[in-house]
């Protein structure tokens, strides 16, 4: 078993850790309409490509490349906005992108592809090892610590390792390893039954494994975070040249062997569907299970912001997240992630929701703000399990609930997907305006 602890080691220069945030993010649409998904807003306050590059600093890494592709400008402008002070070591991250290499017609076909079209870039530096990272995932981990792994074992490739339910093996990659933790087999999202029961840990492996304290069919899944001996990526990728790691590349090395598993015991989670994000920020309302925000010796980096604290009248709190900035006058909000800048009037329910807040500066009622409606959730509104993106304008009397669980649905402006209704970023809804006889 692996810790998360902070090592306290000196300053990581042979290493090139690499954050992968491309991709267009398709099945987290219509949160990525207008923005990649590793640009997303999460916590209230964040943008998910921050937990990675947070997890890169507080492990001590020297030398972070983002690689992005849709949509990078926005993603580029929040980095150099948030990474700029001392601390954050601003000269450590790289932002690469098509329009970085003079290539602006350039498209990666995948993850691996990615890494392949900015060697050249990345190689300029003096490195032993590639450390790669997705840019929506959430976690709380000491990369150093898997690093160090890596060189003792003397694997060509190292893969962080997850334990997770049969229920959830069949979505993720699925690996066996042996006692001295070597990888003897993998299979990306293993649908076939015979298949996943052959990948299955023995009592026996969950012992050498010290995994004793899960129950029930275990599986270890790939979380989609390699550490790569230099030469050997190089090797592969020049053996290889289809573009995935997932499926292409990661196979290929653990055929040829030198493959290793670093076990991890804590949260994770991939973001890969409206529902995961809507299920990530709101588990982070009870304190339950989710990304721990709250360790200030490993904090997650956001951009510095100089609002005051949320301001609350006579309102019905319960198991939820208010972020600075925001005026709330509402009668209820339950179980709800509220973000910064957000202004909510009187008589307005919202249940099991998740409001994005403003990212802009502007007041809401300032003359010279070019919206023609302010930012902010009118009197008297009922939202239930819904996802309101940023910048958005609610008036009054408002019905957003999805009483029929419609599961798909695709409006002007609104659209429901695993359940979820999503009002997108800039969109304005009139007063009276009610989703269920929109649907109907």
């Amino acid at each position: 078993m692996h810790s998360s602890n902070n090592s306290q080691s000196k300053k990581i220069e042979n290493v090139a850790c690499v954050i992968l945030a491309g991709g267009k993010g398709t099945r987290l649409f219509p949160l990525t309409k207008t923005r990649c998904k590793p640009a997303v807003s999460f916590g209230g306050r964040y943008r998910l490509i921050d937990v990675p590059i947070s997890n890169s600093l507080n492990s001590n890494l020297q030398n972070i490349f983002v690689i992005s592709q849709c949509f990078s400008k926005g993603l580029n402008a929040h980095i150099r906005d948030t990474y700029t002070h001392e601390e954050k070591k601003e000269d450590a991250i790289h932002l690469l992108c098509p329009e970085s290499l003079n290539q602006e017609e350039l498209c990666y076909k995948g993850t691996a592809d990615a890494i392949r079209q900015n060697l050249d870039e990345i190689l300029k530096l003096p490195i032993e090892y590639f450390l790669i990272l997705s840019g929506d995932q959430l976690y709380n981990m000491d990369l150093s610590k898997m690093l160090e792994f890596a060189k003792k074992q003397n694997a060509d490739l190292t893969i962080a390792a997850l334990p997770v339910p049969e229920k959830e093996a069949s979505r993720l990659g699925i690996l066996k390893a042996n006692k001295e933790f070597e990888i003897t087999d993998f299979l990306e999202k293993p649908k076939d039954p015979d298949l996943l029961k052959s990948l299955c840990l023995t009592k026996e492996q969950r012992i050498e494994h010290h995994l004793t304290e899960v129950h029930g069919h275990c599986y270890l899944a790939s979380m989609g975070i390699y550490v790569f001996k230099k030469e050997a990526l190089i090797k592969l990728l020049k053996e290889d040249p289809r573009e995935d790691f997932g499926k292409h590349i990661i196979p290929t090395q653990i055929k040829k062997g030198k493959a290793s598993a670093f076990i991890f015991q804590g949260y994770w989670e991939d973001i890969g569907t409206v529902a995961s994000f809507y299920e990530a920020n709101l588990a982070l309302t009870t304190n339950s299970s989710g990304l721990n925000l709250y360790n200030e010796v490993l904090p997650i980096y956001s951009h510095p912001i100089n609002l005051p604290g949320a301001r609350i009248s006579k309102t019905k709190l319960k198991d939820s997240i208010i972020s600075d900035g925001s005026i709330i006058n509402a009668k209820e909000i339950t179980h709800c992630m509220i973000g910064m800048r957000s202004h909510i009037e009187e008589g307005t329910i919202i249940r099991d929701s998740i409001v994005l807040g403003h990212s802009l500066l502007e007041s809401a009622n300032s003359a010279e703000n070019a919206n023609e409606y302010p930012f902010e959730i009118g009197k008297n509104c009922l939202i239930e399990k819904a996802i309101i993106d940023e910048n958005c304008s609610i008036g009054n009397n408002v019905q957003l609930t999805n009483e029929k669980k419609v599961e798909t649905y695709d409006g002007h402006g609104v659209y429901i997907r695993d359940g979820i209704i999503i009002v997108t970023s800039g969109t304005h809804l009139p007063d009276n305006f009610n989703l269920e006889r929109a649907i109907a």
